[in-house]
Formats: structure tokens, C-alpha cells, sequence
């Protein structure tokens, strides 16, 4: 990341964050200042992105997200991440490309440092309902659903609607 992307990276964290969000009727062009410092921090970033209001995504740098596509309310995600074209995310949703280290019985876990990163993908036109977590790894099929509090520890099938702890395919949209 060049100077311009940690100026933007800083001034996303200091003030664009904190704007109201995109669909406020105050928000004073909110959605506009952090698309366009969110092209700057991000490896690509489409037209007619929406990062809403709090939004935490670590450096960015390894953030790939598609055209008219959104990151939302309060999410945090981490890369490397890759997020298709029309995708809506709702709002707390967490995403995570890494975890502890546990193998190990005779280490304390806190000292078994973390796991590789694992890439997670987002294909086009996935809604992602409220407060979903994806582990890392996972990849989410066009035209999918994830349903209200799923915890995504596998892959989602195309247009596969999917919900529950762990989520599980509750039916298909074709």
C-alpha cells in the first residue's frame, strides 16, 4: 500500500467510519466519502460500492469487492476476501480468514500462535443477513441466501439458501 492508501486508511478510521450512515437522511454524502477512500485502500473496489457506517476491515489490502456490492453496518472482515458484484450484507456480520492454532495438547493454545489465512469468496448477487459469521476457507455460491445468524463453516452451494448453527442448506432458489 502506497502513502495515499494509508492516508486514506487512516482518514477512514479517524473520521469516514464515523459518519452517519448511507441511508440517514443527514448523512452528508457519507457513503460517497468512504467509497471513495475505500478505492483507494482496497486490492479492488467496483462502481457504486456501499461501506456503511462502521465498518472494520483491518489494512484493506487484501479486500476485493465487486461492483454495487456493500460491506455493512458495524461487519468486520478480514482478508484475503473476495466479494462478487450485487452482494448485500446486513449489518454485524463477521468474517474471519483466520484462527487459532489448537493441534496441540501439550502447548497452551495461546502460545500455538495462529493458523495460515484462508481465503473466503463471495460469488455475485448474495444476500447476507443480520449478524452472519463466515469462517475462513468458506466459499458462497451465486445467488445464495444466508439466512439470520448462520455460522458458515462450509461451503454454500449456488443459489442455495442457508441458515441455522452450523448452516445448513434449508432449500434452493431453483
Amino acid at each position: 500500500m502506497g502513502i495515499v492508501g494509508k492516508i486514506c486508511l487512516i482518514l477512514y478510521y479517524l473520521v469516514a467510519c464515523r459518519l452517519p450512515g448511507s441511508d440517514w437522511p443527514y448523512s452528508l454524502g457519507a457513503k460517497h466519502i468512504r467509497a471513495f477512500l475505500c478505492r483507494r485502500i482496497f486490492r479492488r473496489a467496483g462502481k457504486g460500492i456501499n461501506i456503511e457506517r462502521g465498518a472494520f476491515f483491518g489494512s484493506g489490502r487484501d479486500i476485493e469487492i465487486g461492483d454495487y456490492s456493500g460491506l455493512g453496518l458495524n461487519c468486520r472482515v478480514s482478508g484475503p476476501l473476495t466479494i462478487g458484484d450485487n452482494v448485500m450484507m446486513g449489518p454485524d456480520v463477521l468474517i474471519y480468514t483466520q484462527n487459532h492454532n489448537f493441534g496441540s495438547t501439550q502447548i497452551p493454545m495461546i502460545k500455538q500462535g495462529n493458523s495460515e489465512r484462508r481465503k473466503v469468496t463471495i460469488g455475485n448477487d448474495v444476500w447476507i443477513a443480520a449478524r452472519v459469521i463466515i469462517l475462513s476457507g468458506v466459499t458462497i455460491g451465486d445467488g445464495a441466501v444466508i439466512g439470520a445468524g448462520a455460522v458458515v463453516t462450509k461451503d454454500v452451494p449456488p443459489y442455495a439458501v442457508v441458515g441455522g448453527n452450523p448452516a445448513r442448506v434449508i432449500k434452493y432458489r431453483k
